[in-house]
């Protein structure tokens, strides 16, 4: 097998320790190979740059091994060709193993260029995607404290949340407040609520007689103090957020123009695939990224398992809800590809085949640096004329009537 990359090295990173294998291509075919290990303290990661260019390395090859890769990355970078390799794709043969045989096995296989480099954003784009999922996971957080004050209500008997939408808006507060005040007549906490909501009072009042304990105010004051918390957090992160984004302000305007896209939504698909598609040769590899295609397990000309693919999840789950929201708008080729594919494969592949059609539009947007156009609700009949003209003639003589197509004027 040809060898690709004469002086190599391959890592094996772990939380307190990095064994690295320095390959190098010798005469008559044979390598030779050095090991060392390292700590993971930054003096030490500095010792092994150096370490790795006292041997002239040109590439280096590690695991993404959870997030002990990333100061790795970060002070050898620029100073070597790195290769972040998938751990699946890169496991050693079964048989004798060691941290040592694993970073050899790596630098074996990044010789013969046989690894696989994951896609790495740029120093920028990473920052905007620790502020993202940062801000995703302070959205579930907020979830999770508005359902527990939900949860001690209802155990209190207090029956607010069946018939106030927004169990933390300006009615609900008010009610809240009121009864962590030490509130209880139902009356009196109904005369709180905004002259907005839209519940009856004679509904609402025996809505709000409950028996609320000390115990029970209490909780509800804590859940209410994170919750507050948790909103200021979100307000600093959208800030934060929206500088960051400033510089690609044009490009994010344009992806909010795709239906089912939201500000937000922009902002994280920036953050996930960033704005250069270089990284990406066609769409079909972005999609299979997102995981948004099924899987290729495929034996004795038999398909065992169509299911989708691991990929990004928070990129899949970002394109899964866009994908919802625009199969909701009118008039658009989203939402005819939704209810087209719904009537024969149900609405869940529907909805990933949206997504789908999504980032490949996205795709094409960033790489060309084109706007959005909809081919409209009518796409599909239009492509089809013959078929969708003969199905709905068929449909019409199962319900029992005689049809003659006649072309219009």
């Amino acid at each position: 097998m040809d060898v690709l990359h004469e002086r190599c090295a391959g890592l094996d990173v772990h939380q307190k320790t990095i064994v690295a294998c320095v390959r190098i291509h010798g005469q008559g075919g044979r390598a030779k190979t050095e090991t060392r290990s390292f700590a993971t303290h930054t003096a030490a990661l500095l010792e092994l740059s150096e370490w790795l260019t006292e041997h002239q390395v040109t590439h280096v090859a590690m695991e993404a091994t959870g997030v002990y890769w990333k100061p790795v990355w970060h002070v050898l970078e620029g100073s070597f060709e790195l290769l972040l390799a998938n751990a699946q794709l890169v496991r050693n043969v079964p048989g004798r193993k060691s941290d040592v045989s694993d970073a050899a096995w790596i630098a074996d296989l990044l010789a013969h260029g046989l690894v696989r480099g994951s896609f790495v954003p740029p120093r920028p784009i990473q920052e905007l995607r620790d502020l993202t999922r940062t801000r995703k996971q302070l959205v579930r957080q907020r979830a999770q404290h508005v359902n527990r004050l939900h949860k001690v209500l209802e155990d209190a008997n207090i029956k607010a949340g069946a018939f106030i939408s927004d169990i933390t808006g300006v009615s609900g507060r008010a009610v809240l407040h009121a009864l962590i005040a030490g509130e209880q007549d139902p009356d009196k906490l109904a005369d709180v609520t905004s002259s907005r909501l839209k519940t009856p009072r004679s509904t609402l009042v025996p809505a709000l007689h409950g028996k609320v304990t000390v115990h029970h105010r209490f909780l509800l004051q804590m859940h209410l103090d994170q919750i507050d918390g948790v909103e200021r957090s979100l307000s600093q992160l959208d800030a934060q957020i929206a500088e960051h984004t400033r510089p690609l302000a044009e490009v994010a305007e344009r992806l909010e123009r795709i239906p089912g896209v939201s500000q937000n939504a922009a902002r994280v698909l920036l953050a996930e695939i960033g704005p250069d598609m270089s990284q990406f040769p066609t769409a079909a590899q972005l999609v299979s990224f997102a995981g948004l295609c099924p899987r290729m397990d495929e034996s004795a000309g038999k398909k065992r398992c169509t299911r989708l693919r691991k990929g990004s999840n928070w990129l899949k789950d970002t394109l899964v809800s866009c994908a919802w929201a625009a199969c909701r708008s009118k008039n658009t080729y989203a939402r005819a590809q939704f209810h087209r594919i719904k009537s024969r494969r149900g609405a869940k592949k529907a909805v990933v085949a949206v997504a789908a059609s999504i980032l490949t539009a996205v795709y094409h947007m960033l790489k060309r640096g084109t706007e959005f156009s909809d081919p409209g609700s009518t796409y599909f009949d239009k492509r089809d004329h013959a078929r969708a003209v003969q199905r709905l003639r068929k449909r019409l003589e199962v319900l029992g009537y005689n049809v003659q197509l006649v072309p219009a004027a």
